[in-house]
């Protein structure tokens, strides 16, 4: 049975997203779960969040050669003629652990990007499927391994290629959002992305003959999203803030859960 994946995910940048994931993996561990965080973001500021500079250093030093430890290590030998690497899991405690992310991680972007349309072909399909699949098969390996109860995954703020293979290995969504403008639009933006990456996962699944190589549902399911809190600026009233805030269930509720009825709860302006 696979561990559940929860992905914060916003294609907006700035929204706390890489912070809800540390403090929730902490939180989570702190009370008994056993939680893997898996930084899929090539920005890798999740890592940075959890090892200080000398550790990171060492880290990436490492990443270098074959006996590195970061995502980019677990993937590499796809891009060549191998396959994927199991994961070497870096310990926060006893019940946190990190498969870290890394800033050479962009350059598989290519290689995801060249397999997708290949998944629908009639013939040598083991490979592109490996390849799309590899987040999910590493992620679920590190978790047997650490006997992990939940992974939370971090992820980058855009609709490219390596995110769209991160949701496919994921479960769950949440939305992180900050009160305006732009993460309202990403809403709207957000909405119809995952609703065509189900759909196209779907396409090929059904395409999928083997059945002794399962691959992941792709069920990007949104559970919820979460408001950055805003700060207090002089030249600009705390009401302001509210009218987007209070758009938010309303524009979640129809782009995300496709309720276009309502009612949609709002906060009232105090």
């Amino acid at each position: 049975m696979s561990i559940p994946v929860l992905t914060f995910f916003n294609n907006k940048g700035g929204v706390g997203k890489t912070s809800l994931v540390y403090h929730l993996a902490w939180m989570l561990a702190d009370i008994g779960y056993r939680v893997l965080a898996c930084d899929l973001d090539p920005q890798a500021n999740l890592t940075a969040a959890f090892l200080d500079e000398d550790r990171l250093e060492k880290l990436w030093e490492e990443s270098r050669d074959e006996h590195g430890c970061t995502i980019l290590q677990c993937v590499q030998p796809l891009t060549k003629v191998g396959d994927i690497k199991d994961p070497t899991l870096t310990k926060i405690t006893p019940t946190l652990s990190l498969i870290p992310g890394d800033l050479a991680l962009a350059g598989f972007e290519d290689t995801l990007s060249a397999e997708w349309p290949n998944a629908l072909g009639s013939s040598e399909l083991y490979r592109p499927f490996r390849i799309l699949t590899a987040f999910s098969t590493i992620m679920q390996s590190g978790a047997e391994q650490m006997n992990a109860s939940v992974i939370l995954a971090d992820v980058g703020p855009n609709l490219g290629a390596i995110n769209r293979s991160a949701l496919i290995a994921t479960d769950y969504i949440i939305v992180p959002l900050g009160a305006d403008l732009f993460s309202l639009q990403g809403l709207r933006n957000l909405g119809p992305t995952l609703t065509r990456w189900r759909k196209d996962w779907k396409q090929r699944k059904d395409n999928w003959e083997q059945p002794d190589f399962p691959l992941p549902n792709g069920a990007m399911q949104p559970v919820g999203y979460v408001v950055q809190q805003h700060g207090v600026r002089l030249n600009r009233p705390v009401k302001a803030y509210d009218k987007w805030v209070n758009q938010m269930p309303k524009e979640y509720a129809r782009n995300l859960l496709g309720d276009n009825e309502g009612p949609y709860p709002t906060t009232p302006v105090e």
